[in-house]
């Protein structure tokens, strides 16, 4: 059974759409600083673990990618969305094609991010350019203005005479 053309839009909409928070949680649970010290004991579990399931489970928790696959299950469990076939072979596409779309969704942001930072350092760049020859201008003026003293000075010092 093969969905229809509406039915088909439908879901590559929701494959869309689902893969935003899918992408948002995982980035959030690898890199941010409000899950920093759950995110090092797995980082030190993962290294340091006695068993090789447990360094892997708990390295899971550390990379972006692999925690999407988790989050994409939770996902599906949630809202039942298959693609394109109805029953497991829908979860199962779904599921890969979330991974998919959420790890497209967490590289153009990360591109983004570095875009980002790179335009701030050159503005921070250009401003301390700016300030540099702010500074030499106010240094300039300075000099023209304790010159145009000494030559008032000069033009003034013949004439008292």
């Amino acid at each position: 059974m093969t969905p229809t053309s509406h039915n088909l839009w439908q879901q590559l909409f929701w494959l869309l759409i689902l893969a935003i928070p899918i992408a948002s949680i995982a980035r959030t649970v690898v890199f941010e600083e409000v899950f920093r010290e759950p995110r090092e004991y797995c980082q030190r579990k993962s290294k340091e673990g006695s068993t090789l399931p447990q360094r892997k489970f708990f390295y899971l928790f550390t990379c972006e990618y692999c925690f999407s696959h988790y989050v994409t299950v939770f996902f599906l469990i949630v809202t039942r969305y298959q693609l394109l076939i109805p029953g497991w072979r829908g979860y199962l596409i779904a599921f890969f094609a979330l991974v998919f779309v959420a790890n497209a969704y967490l590289n153009l942001y990360g591109r983004l991010r570095v875009d980002i930072t790179s335009e701030k350092k050159e503005i921070e760049v250009k401003e301390k350019q700016v300030e540099a020859h702010e500074k030499q201008i106010e240094v300039k003026d300075k000099e023209i203005q304790k010159l145009e003293v000494e030559i008032n000075s000069a033009q003034v010092a013949p004439g008292s005479k």
